[in-house]
């Protein structure tokens, strides 16, 4: 006597997986990369708009540019001050976002006091994972880039 049979043949299961499997050997690499490649546009778009936001503090309250980060960062209350002039978002002002940190050196401040200079290093936060170039701005608004090494003011500038 023979009964109807249903469903799949473990071969017929195995093939599908082994497919599957194929695939995702294809796809996860280039998922890596596209998130790399995301990171790395995304610190690009953090240097601009931080020097974007260095000229508004500047020429916003007269003072020179800012000594940390999160003085470019939103204020506590709804009226923004020198100390916190709602620039940029907190994310930012932090100094980490999308898989790069930031680190923001003032330049020495003038006979007044204020700073006339600054510089600003983007790093991967896990060399390879989250990015694998290096960026460098500072009050000359060139964005720099180096592939190897900690970006500087000697290195090249990126493509707009």
């Amino acid at each position: 006597m023979r009964r109807n049979q249903r469903g799949f043949s473990l071969i017929e299961l195995l093939i599908v997986v082994a497919i599957i499997l194929i695939i995702a050997a294809i796809a996860i690499p280039n998922l890596l990369r596209s998130r790399i490649a995301a990171n790395q546009a995304s610190a690009i778009g953090s240097c601009r708009v931080l020097n974007t936001a260095e000229v508004s503090y500047a020429s916003t309250y007269g003072v020179g540019y800012t000594s940390t980060l999160l003085q470019l960062g939103p204020p506590p209350g709804p009226v923004a001050t020198p100390s916190a002039a709602g620039l940029i978002d907190s994310v930012l002002a932090g100094s980490v976002k999308s898989g790069y940190s930031f680190a923001y050196t003032p330049a020495l401040p003038d006979a007044s006091g204020r700073y006339q200079g600054y510089s600003l290093n983007a790093n991967p936060t896990q060399v390879g994972v989250t990015g694998t170039a290096y960026y460098f701005t500072d009050q000359t608004y060139v964005i720099r880039g180096d592939a190897t090494a900690t970006a500087s003011a000697a290195s090249s500038p990126v493509a707009n």
